[in-house]
């Protein structure tokens, strides 16, 4: 991981592809998307172009839910759908119109849990989809 994406806690497959199941893992310190989506849009801004919409389900993330996520001089739009997976963002960028999908680990994870779990989501090889790896993510003491 880069400086800009370890602060954001990100590993991306370093070999995009449409055939994975996930292109990532992102593990936020908190449920506070205010505080916490701007680093990552900005991680994910220097790796894959701007970003220009990120899709979430409000019911993992606390209050507020706002309309944009600013990050240096850019704003991506986000949008909130009871729909969308759990454990799973779905990321737009305007670089060829890419999207791609992030698991999202618990901010409690435990060390162990979340770095095996970053690893296997950005992994190419390991075709499991977000259930299967929140189900074996241990929560922090």
């Amino acid at each position: 991981m880069d400086r800009t994406a370890d602060a954001a806690r990100l590993r991306l497959d370093p070999h995009p592809s449409r055939t994975t199941a996930l292109d990532g893992a992102w593990w936020p310190r908190s449920t506070n998307l205010t505080n916490e989506l701007p680093a990552l849009v900005k991680a994910l801004s220097d790796r894959r172009g701007a970003i220009t919409h990120v899709l979430m389900n409000p019911a993992e993330w606390d209050l507020p839910h706002p309309p944009r996520a600013a990050a240096d001089r850019s704003a991506a739009r986000l949008g909130w759908y009871t729909s969308q997976p759990a454990g799973l963002i779905t990321v737009m960028s305007d670089f060829g119109r890419d999207r791609f999908d992030l698991l999202v680990i618990p901010p409690d994870a435990s060390q162990g849990s979340a770095d095996t779990a970053l690893t296997a989501a950005a992994d190419n090889d390991d075709k499991r989809r977000a259930p299967e790896l929140l189900a074996g993510i241990e929560r922090a003491g």
